[in-house]
């Protein structure tokens, strides 16, 4: 019994927080950034809801060339090399939504993965390795993420139609 609980506790251990959502959370280091910047007139917010979990809720407009929705979150530079993916803890509305990391927040590409949500809580784990670098939406001719090192992760929705979206999150990691 002892043996099977310290093979536990050392996997927890070797999984790395990126962020933990609590109520009170400080989310200060988290900013939307929507399709506005180009002309656009989507709107999002980004926030703890009572339960705890971040909660990025919005409207995509197509209007004006628009039709993105963005969250990210910017941290000190952080080392990747002793893990090979994201796990994210994630409650959707049923879209499809990208997951965004830029190994230098100033890069002006990022990469990207997708993933569907489905209505409930569910575990998304994306391999650094399965994701690719786009800009504006294209895909860049470069190697895939090397998972080096980190200094922003993010989320977008947008999937080329008029919607709203709400996607809580509860934990981010890496493993």
């Amino acid at each position: 019994m002892t043996k099977i609980i310290l093979t536990i506790s050392f996997l927890i251990m070797n999984n790395l927080v990126v962020f933990d959502f609590k109520t009170g959370s400080d989310i200060s280091g988290w900013n939307t950034v929507n399709d506005v910047v180009m002309g656009g007139i989507s709107s999002s917010q980004f926030d703890v809801n009572a339960e705890g979990h971040g909660e990025f809720t919005g409207t995509v407009s197509l209007e004006n060339n628009g039709g993105f929705c963005s969250l990210r979150y910017t941290f000190g530079r952080t080392d990747m090399s002793n893990y090979s993916k994201f796990i994210i803890r994630v409650k959707g509305d049923g879209k499809k939504y990208q997951f965004r990391v830029r190994s230098n927040y100033r890069d002006y590409y990022a990469y990207i993965s997708y993933f569907q949500t489905n209505g409930e809580w569910q575990t998304v784990e994306i391999p650094f390795d399965s994701l690719y670098p786009s800009f504006r939406g294209r895909e860049l001719k470069m190697d895939n993420y090397p998972g080096k090192v980190a200094e922003e992760i993010g989320f977008l929705i947008g999937n080329k139609k008029a919607e709203n979206f709400s996607l809580l999150l509860d934990k981010i990691e890496l493993k």
